[in-house]
């Protein structure tokens, strides 16, 4: 465990003993991600490369001794203690999902849909009491959710005694996100936290799930992966997400594919004469954007890391212009970056804010980060935050 590991786990441990008066058994801990290249591509049954960061959410836990079937949460986010009995999780989601506090439905959410994919009698278990800690950034596109859901699993598993293995728990936390929490992703965020390699990326196949480990040579060119974060917070379960997932499916329709996977650049003209122009664009998006994952695989196993750069321009582009989710704070970061001499940059996450990356020589991340912090100011934007990530392994105990 890093100094900040540790930092966190015991703020976690703390705040277990403020909120119910004991000590946890233990701390689990799963990572936030950076998706390299790959974006709305995944609920497409697509390709991306995403890699586990050092940047960790932990919880502290342990089953209660009273006897009670009922699972508490609580969080640094928040200074509400959240209670539901396990038997009653069924009921609440999703249709009752609006009466838990979105903080919560990822952890609750998280302990219904492992429930229900291992086929545990909720009664056979023992009640469990959470709490949480993380220095993964919210909102910046760094999926602090995965990183809850995937802590929870790994820790409910444990204590639980359910034996499903990482990709079941992936599932079990895509499901807790669309269903409990509302937000429609696909599943590549829990497959890199809960996947994750140090020194590599997940190069996902998310229509059958096969992840294959991509080793990115970041050290050995003396590359580095700066951040980026604009601090324009977003929201997958709100805004233009679901309306860019069902652009996606309308063009699918239109092609009679069951996902954009199935359409090929050399499909797009004869899509052109069946959709509107916004349709088109969308699907353009997700197109190109899986080839340039493929291409992208292919340069690092032959060449190395320093010849991507154009590749990922190239993403930041198609999601500026086609498939609009880029804000000007993702665009001046992106653009400052290349002006100072990064190999390539482009925004990551779900967009419509969060964070850029930048892949940098070593001795240019200083440059880089003097060239995005001045171009915010004279912008009139807020200050970025930024800083740099290490691809890092995935969900465990502490």
């Amino acid at each position: 465990m890093t100094a900040t590991d540790i930092r966190t786990a015991a703020i976690a441990r703390a705040l277990f003993a403020a909120r119910f008066g004991a000590d946890p058994v233990g701390t689990w801990s799963a990572p936030g991600r950076v998706n390299l290249i790959g974006e709305h591509t995944d609920y497409n049954d697509g390709f991306v490369l995403p890699f586990a960061i050092q940047h960790r959410t932990h919880v502290a836990l342990a089953p209660r001794a009273d006897g009670v079937f009922r699972v508490r949460v609580a969080s640094t986010f928040d200074d509400a203690t959240v209670e539901v009995a396990l038997g009653e999780l069924d009921a609440l989601f999703p249709e009752q999902r609006d009466d838990v506090p979105e903080w919560a439905r990822y952890p609750l959410g998280v302990a219904w849909a492992l429930l229900a994919a291992s086929g545990t009698d909720p009664s056979t278990v023992p009640g469990v009491d959470l709490a949480f800690a993380s220095d993964v950034p919210v909102g910046a596109g760094l999926s602090s959710s995965a990183a809850i859901e995937g802590a929870t699993a790994v820790a409910l598993a444990d204590t639980w005694g359910i034996d499903l293995d990482r990709v079941a728990l992936a599932k079990v936390g895509r499901r807790a996100e669309n269903e409990a929490v509302g937000a429609p992703t696909g599943i590549m965020d829990q497959m890199a936290s809960l996947l994750g390699r140090a020194d590599a990326a997940i190069f996902l196949d998310c229509r059958s799930l096969d992840a294959q480990v991509i080793d990115l040579g970041f050290a050995d060119a003396a590359l580095e992966l700066v951040v980026i974060d604009t601090g324009v917070k977003h929201s997958h379960a709100t805004g233009g997400y679901g309306e860019r997932r069902a652009a996606c499916e309308r063009g699918a329709a239109a092609l009679g594919v069951p996902a954009l996977r199935d359409v090929s650049v050399g499909d797009l003209p004869r899509l052109a004469e069946l959709v509107d122009d916004v349709t088109f664009r969308r699907v353009r998006h997700v197109v190109t954007e899986n080839q340039r994952v493929l291409d992208t695989v292919r340069i690092l196993r032959e060449q190395g890391p320093t010849v991507i750069g154009d590749l990922l321009v190239a993403s930041h582009a198609s999601m500026r212009d086609d498939f609009e989710i880029s804000v000007p704070e993702l665009d001046t970061a992106v653009e400052a970056a290349l002006a100072a001499g990064a190999v390539g940059a482009r925004m990551t996450g779900g967009g419509f804010g969060g964070a850029a990356i930048a892949l940098v020589a070593h001795d240019k991340v200083q440059a880089v980060t003097d060239a995005a912090t001045a171009a915010f100011a004279a912008a009139g934007f807020a200050a970025p935050t930024i800083f740099t990530v290490t691809p890092s392994a995935g969900a465990a105990h502490d």
